[in-house]
């Protein structure tokens, strides 16, 4: 299963999620210089668990580079692949996550997670001397406590059978879940560690994604993150859009809500729609005029179901304009 994103918008622009992901890109890109020098790089910055295990390898790194290990591995990645799955699986769900809990909180959050998922493949890898790198302890965390803060979410999800691509959108206490049990079961397979996957580095963070949630979440604001969200907030809504049409009463209308910014209102804009009908997705392109009001209505002739006569009824699309995010909470 790939995710390709998730169905509730963030109301603001994800300052940390976004410079965590630039970071490790450019970590990346440093690696990507070091030519045969990486492996050591990934010795001395990566997680090893022998070396907390082994008095001779306290000796020869000291303890203040024996402590960084534990936050510098979260940012090194052994290819492009792994890269680009731990980065965008964090695109997908750390935005919704940050709006929660604010921009000091969640970079507070998504740290421990990473340290407490490096601890935990440590206890299940003690005599272990390959390096553990990536972000995916961390970022699960994030999932974890996504699971936790969106469950009637959903994730569209591309799903290849044989060769054909089917597209599903699941919910994401399933996914999430199925994410989880497969993480659990991989790990009982191979006794934490098969073709360089830390598994309980994976199933570490995702659970104490969801205890550190309960914490991060009486921590005292300081107000620091006010003016970053009044500065972050989207002026746009999701440019694609998954509408769930239903009729009212007899006629052969249908009826759903589309949601804009304020900013969109005002100046208009263009949506694109996706309606899952059966097993098809119809798209439509839906612009919206300039000056549209709450409530406004929409309408898409002859997309509606058929009536008795044969002729399709429209679809209906109510604005919704949602308003800009609350700044009053957070770190």
């Amino acid at each position: 299963m790939i995710p390709l994103r998730d169905t509730t918008p963030s109301r603001s622009y994800p300052v940390v999620n976004t410079a965590l992901i630039g970071i490790n890109v450019m970590v990346f890109f440093y690696q990507m210089s070091l030519g045969p020098n990486i492996e050591q790089f990934f010795y001395t910055y990566g997680m090893v668990p022998v070396r907390y295990t082994d008095p001779r390898w306290w000796d020869y790194f000291g303890l203040g580079q024996q402590l960084f290990s534990f936050f510098s591995f979260m940012f090194l990645h052994g290819g492009f692949w792994h890269l680009l799955g731990n980065m965008w699986s964090l695109w997908i769900f750390g935005d919704n996550v940050e709006d929660h809990m604010g921009p000091l909180r969640y970079l507070l959050f998504y740290l421990l997670c990473g340290i407490f998922s490096g601890m935990t493949h440590l206890l299940f890898n003690l005599k272990s001397g390959v390096p553990t790198i990536g972000a995916s302890g961390a970022i699960a965390g994030v999932m974890g406590a996504y699971f936790i803060l969106f469950p009637r979410a959903r994730v569209l999800t591309l799903v290849p059978i044989v060769i054909i691509p089917f597209f599903f959108e699941i919910p994401a206490k399933i996914f999430l879940g199925i994410w989880f049990v497969f993480q659990f079961l991989s790990a009982a397979r191979s006794q934490g560690v098969a073709s360089g996957v830390a598994w309980w580095a994976h199933i570490g963070g995702f659970v104490i994604g969801i205890i550190l949630l309960k914490f991060i979440d009486l921590l005292p604001t300081t107000g620091i993150s006010t003016p970053v969200r009044r500065a972050a907030t989207k002026k746009h809504s999701h440019r694609l859009q998954v509408l769930h049409p239903a009729p009212v009463g007899e006629n052969a209308n249908l009826y759903a809500t589309i949601e804009i910014t304020p900013y969109e209102a005002l100046l208009g804009t263009t949506k694109v729609v996706n309606i899952p009908w059966g097993f098809q997705k119809r798209m439509f392109k839906v612009t919206v005029p300039a000056g549209t009001s709450e409530g406004s209505k929409l309408r898409l002739k002859g997309q509606g179901r058929k009536a008795a006569g044969g002729e399709a009824g429209d679809l209906l699309l109510t604005v919704a304009i949602r308003k800009p995010a609350d700044v009053t909470s957070g770190s």
